[in-house]
């Protein structure tokens, strides 16, 4: 049987005879090897792929949790097979593929598949992207609070095919459909069959609304260790539950938008394949933060003007600019990332921001003091002068100081204002860092050195 990268290899070739047999091949291959086959194929080659593939294999594979592209590809599909792979998935993939289409193919497919889904899909898409709403599933199992356990179980049986989980069910009032409890599968088995569901439930379980960040919902499902967590709307209805696979694909997404700002890339940048991403797009993303920061680096290039004087009557000291400002940036990326991530794990807020600055601020001396006796030995025994030296080491513990402080104080000052604080990326505080360790740096070395 062919391999992935020989089948890849075939259905590069672009020429009719490539796709002979390619079917068969391709209908043996594993899941996981037909999505990574798939993924690395351009979108009309994996449509064609597709395309030659069973219904039912095409809802295995859109289902698969590395599938990639998803809603490009079936835009490329006739909008009567796109409808009826849709109608195989849950109410949640299907809403999540729904919003990778563009609007014309969106209104194509939705006029193909049954009204039931349609108006569920309307519902769901009605919800903001990023929120519980968007992100949920309304298949899940009801259980009304007369019913036994014995007659619970019955249900789940009947149901369980129509359900994307069956592991965590909920107890609603049938007046309003309000929240009663929260039952597991487990729990539900090791109870006695003829006794009241409501005496086997959790009453008050932990809950979402239905526009809560789903940040927010992946951390709460993380926090309490839940399979899944019931969406209420305003009212205090249920309306769907979020599951703990949705939360990863969640997790997943907002570190990689965290990583790309964090690097100076616009989010989106890497929402497809490396080769699939235009060189023009990718430029767009990555302009915007190289332009600023280039400009913000000007302010290092005015430093080195107002102290020329000082740098041609002492040249040595433009020998250990790299050494100084390269440390200061590396503290204060250190502390952005360490502060980052304490805050979205939800350890620290804005009232710890004293406390976080302190202990940062004591952190970057007694790093300043230990890398600052390096420096000044290396500075000695680079230039003989023990004045320079002291500057040197003088520098770098002011330097260390500074860089953590700041490091810690943008970053909460960011979320306080509600901006995501990874935008305020490490290349931007090594380009504040940049600017005003020079600063710090020559105007202790003009204290020093004017006094010898």
């Amino acid at each position: 049987m062919a391999t992935v990268e020989q089948l890849r290899e075939r259905i590069n070739l672009r020429l009719e005879e490539s796709f002979m047999g390619i079917s068969e091949q391709v209908a043996d291959l594993a899941p996981e090897d037909l999505v990574e086959l798939l993924n690395q194929l351009k979108l009309i080659e994996a449509a064609t792929v597709l395309l030659m593939l069973p219904v039912p294999r095409g809802i295995e594979l859109m289902d698969q949790p590395t599938m990639t592209r998803r809603g490009a590809i079936l835009e490329k599909l006739d909008p009567t097979r796109t409808a009826m792979i849709l109608e195989g998935l849950s109410a949640d993939e299907r809403t999540d593929i729904i919003q990778q289409m563009g609007l014309t193919e969106r209104r194509r497919v939705l006029s193909k598949v049954s009204n039931e889904v349609k108006v569920e899909l309307e519902h769901l898409l009605s919800y903001a992207e990023h929120t519980a709403g968007g992100i949920m599933t309304t298949e899940f199992v009801r259980l009304d609070p007369t019913m036994t356990v014995g007659e619970a179980l019955k249900h789940i049986r009947l149901v369980a095919r129509e359900k994307e989980s069956i592991y965590a069910c909920y107890v609603l009032d049938p007046a309003n459909g309000h929240l009663l409890g929260s039952i597991s599968l487990r729990d539900l088995v090791m109870a006695e069959m003829d006794q009241i569901v409501t005496r086997v439930m959790r009453p008050k379980p932990v809950t979402v609304h239905a526009d809560d960040d789903q940040e927010s919902v992946a951390q709460k499902i993380a926090k309490y260790n839940l399979l899944a967590v019931p969406v209420l709307e305003r009212d205090g209805s249920v309306v769907g539950f979020v599951t703990v696979d949705d939360v990863i694909d969640v997790m997943i997404e907002e570190q990689t938008e965290d990583i790309l700002r964090m690097a100076g890339v616009e989010p989106g940048a890497l929402d497809k394949p490396y080769f699939d991403n235009p060189i023009l797009r990718v430029v767009r993303k990555r302009i915007g933060w190289l332009l600023f920061l280039f400009v913000a680096g000007t302010l290092t290039s005015k430093v080195l003007h107002a102290f020329e004087s000082e740098l041609a009557s002492v040249v040595a000291l433009t020998f250990f600019v790299p050494l100084l400002i390269g440390t200061g940036g590396n503290a204060g990326a250190q502390t952005v990332m360490t502060v980052i991530r304490s805050l979205s794990l939800g350890e620290i807020g804005v009232k710890h921001a004293w406390r976080v600055a302190l202990r940062e601020s004591t952190t970057g001396l007694l790093v300043g003091l230990l890398i600052g006796c390096i420096a000044f030995g290396q500075a000695y025994w680079v230039t003989h002068d023990w004045h320079l030296a002291v500057t040197i080491a003088t520098t770098i513990i002011v330097i260390c100081v500074w860089s953590t402080t700041v490091g810690s104080i943008i970053p909460i000052a960011a979320h306080r204002f509600g901006v995501d604080p990874a935008v305020l990326s490490a290349p931007l505080i090594t380009t504040l860092v940049d600017a005003t360790g020079l600063l710090i740096y020559l105007t202790i070395a003009k204290i020093i050195l004017d006094q010898i």
